[in-house]
């Protein structure tokens, strides 16, 4: 595990651990996850934290066999992006038989522990 922090990225994994997940949000109604200064979609400075919905749903998945030396010791894996409404995140699918991820099911955001280098990592796990 690294001890260099991502300065904003590693706020969020830590506010997502503690049960307070947050997006950002500009004037435009435009979500956004950290970090970020500038809204992507209009280019306003004016980022406030929004509460991060308590359910998401799979919007697409691949599950990898054969990974990246990064990510050896987790494989099999399945790496999705879920729709939480104004942001979509992408993480891993745990708690699930990788045979039962499919596109629409409904999840909420977590926090796991890689198995090959120990940092943290974005999950969804099924409700």
């Amino acid at each position: 595990m690294s001890d260099v922090r991502d300065a904003g990225f590693d706020d969020w994994l830590d506010a997502l651990e503690a049960g307070d997940p947050y997006y950002l949000e500009c004037p435009e109604g435009h979500g956004s996850l950290p970090p970020r200064r500038v809204c992507p979609e209009c280019g306003a400075t004016d980022l406030e934290q929004r509460p991060l919905p308590d359910a998401g749903e799979l919007e697409t998945f691949t599950i990898t066999h054969v990974p990246t030396p990064a990510f050896e010791d987790d494989a099999p894996y399945a790496t999705a992006v879920a729709d939480f409404g104004p942001v979509r995140v992408t993480g891993q699918v745990v708690g699930i038989d990788l045979e039962e991820v499919e596109t629409g099911q409904t999840v909420e955001p977590d926090v796991i522990t890689s198995e090959t280098d120990g940092e943290r990592v974005v999950a969804f796990r099924p409700r």
